[in-house]
């Protein structure tokens, strides 16, 4: 059955949650101009106007992973909610200076790393709450939706700030971005989510970082997705970087004509929300993603190709839904790969190359530009990307099977200990084996082996017994008892059970596990 693009919306919880973030981003990007004019006004430096986007995307690139960690470990609602209030302290904090005349290039400068601390806080447990707001089957629409809600946000905020900046100064953009906050707030406030089932407590900071980069580095599906979003990201997002050199220059457009572009790469992410769904019923996602690459390269060439401007227009429609549909795939494919346990910080790191991959890419493409030309600057990387999706589409291809990645309990109880933060453990599992079945058991095991590292383990290991043909032993160490506690009880999945199924079904006999302890030596008197 096939799913609508509006079905999300249906749900009350993401309906309203959907709309308060609509108007947040339309508050944000609108004060992101009323900042810019307002460091004009104060006779900042152009490295001080330089500087207010690197305040608004510095702190997030930097603090995204620790705060997608709190997202797993803390309450995702709270984690929200206080981001969300930092953002709003921020914006309150400009209107109050900007409107009594009291601010600085460093008081702006600040409250703008403020709201990208916020920011960086919210972004991914915001991703991380959407399979909790909507069906699995409505994942893929619901990404769609959140980013028809981000590109029309940027399309409209920079016009509104425009001109609340024209009637009432730049402090305006800031008053309404304050007001905007409110709506997110209390629809945080009203949701009432479900709490988190962790039998074992919450975890430590650092351990959840590095269990989410250890997940991360096992997980070969979602490493395919953040691959591909990097090789998409850096080569494709020298347009949003260039666009004002393009309209100022071959195209000789005004405040106002640069609007229009803006306000059609909105129009055409909208288009592209009607689109895409009936796309992928007659491709797959990689197709889809080939065939919007395509069009994406040949749109953005097209702008520095030609001085029509009905054209560009045409071109900019084009950019905006094929942006769309790529990067909704990409989420949507990263979310249903996740766990809820490991969600928010896994997602940190898609948040992290798509704000990073975007600022290297107006680095380098703008650093070509002004060596050699727009045209080089826009043609060279669409080129780069044809390359670049055509490889990616055979060798790193997009997860299309359905993976049960709801928890599951299948591993036998482990001994009793009292101290929980014993380790490093060591357990060994010893595998008897048939002959006839060995290629295919040690095949199957480096699924298993994956699981045990993505779930905790720090060592991974299968040896064959030289002594006793037909004998494995699968050996993995993990830094606590704690944390292997965890591996039993809080983050098996369904497809990990499925797994370790197969290699048990390829035993001809039960496994005999161990579990050993560090010896720690004995300290001197």
């Amino acid at each position: 059955m096939t799913v609508s693009t509006w079905a999300p919306l249906r749900r009350n919880a993401f309906r309203a949650l959907w709309l308060a973030q609509f108007a947040s981003n339309i508050g944000t990007w609108a004060q992101t101009v009323g900042a810019q004019w307002l460091m004009g006004d104060l006779g900042g430096t152009a490295l001080q106007v330089a500087l207010v986007q690197t305040a608004t995307t510095l702190p997030v690139f930097l603090l995204v992973v620790p705060f997608g960690a709190l997202g797993d470990i803390l309450d995702r609602r709270q984690v929200l909610i206080s981001g969300q209030v930092l953002m709003l302290a921020g914006a309150g904090g400009l209107m109050l200076l900007a409107g009594t005349g009291r601010a600085t290039p460093v008081s702006l400068l600040g409250l703008l790393s403020l709201m990208a601390i916020g920011q960086a806080l919210s972004m991914p447990s915001f991703q991380a709450i959407q399979p909790e707001l909507v069906s699995r089957e409505e994942i893929p629409q619901a990404a769609l939706l959140n980013g028809v809600n981000m590109n029309v946000g940027r399309a409209i905020g920079p016009a509104l700030g425009g001109l609340l900046i024209a009637l009432a100064g730049p402090e305006a953009t800031f008053a309404f971005n304050t007001v905007s906050f409110f709506g997110v707030l209390i629809v945080l406030t009203r949701w009432k989510r479900p709490s988190d089932h962790r039998p074992l407590g919450a975890e430590h900071i650092t351990t959840a970082m590095r269990t989410g980069a250890r997940y991360v580095a096992s997980s070969p599906l979602f490493r395919r997705v953040l691959t591909r979003l990097t090789l998409f990201i850096v080569f494709g997002s020298g347009l949003w970087a260039l666009l004002p050199a393009i309209a100022r220059g071959p195209l000789r457009l005004d405040a106002s004509g640069y609007g229009v572009l803006l306000g059609s790469v909105g129009a055409g992410a909208i288009g592209g929300a009607f689109v895409v769904p009936k796309l992928l019923q007659r491709m797959s996602k990689n197709r889809m993603v080939l065939f919007a690459t395509f069009v994406y390269a040949g749109a953005t060439s097209t702008a520095v190709l030609t001085q029509s401007f009905a054209l560009v227009i045409v071109a900019m429609l084009l950019t905006g839904a094929c942006w769309i549909a790529t990067l909704s795939t990409f989420n949507a494919t990263a979310q249903v790969l996740l766990p809820a346990w490991t969600r928010a910080r896994a997602l940190a790191y898609y948040q992290l190359i798509l704000m990073g991959g975007q600022a290297l890419g107006a680095v380098v493409w703008g650093a070509i530009a002004d060596a050699y030309s727009l045209k080089v600057a826009m043609i060279v990387p669409a080129v780069a990307m044809v390359v670049l999706a055509l490889a990616a589409t055979r060798w790193l291809p997009l997860n299309d099977r359905p993976l049960d990645i709801s928890p599951a309990t299948y591993w036998e109880a482990p001994p009793e200990i009292t101290d929980t933060a014993a380790g490093p453990v060591l357990v060994t599992v010893e595998w008897p084996v048939a002959p006839e079945n060995e290629d295919a058991f040690i095949d199957a095991m480096q699924r298993v082996g994956r699981a045990r590292r993505r779930t905790g383990a720090t060592m991974w290991g299968l040896f064959r017994d030289t002594e006793q043909p037909g004998t494995f032993l699968e050996t993995f160490t993990v830094a606590t008892w704690q944390e292997h506690l965890r591996q039993h009880v809080e983050r098996g999945t369904v497809v990990d059970q499925q797994n370790q199924d197969t290699a048990r079904a390829l035993a001809k006999g039960p496994a005999h596990v161990r579990h050993l302890l560090f010896a720690e030596p004995t300290k001197p008197d």
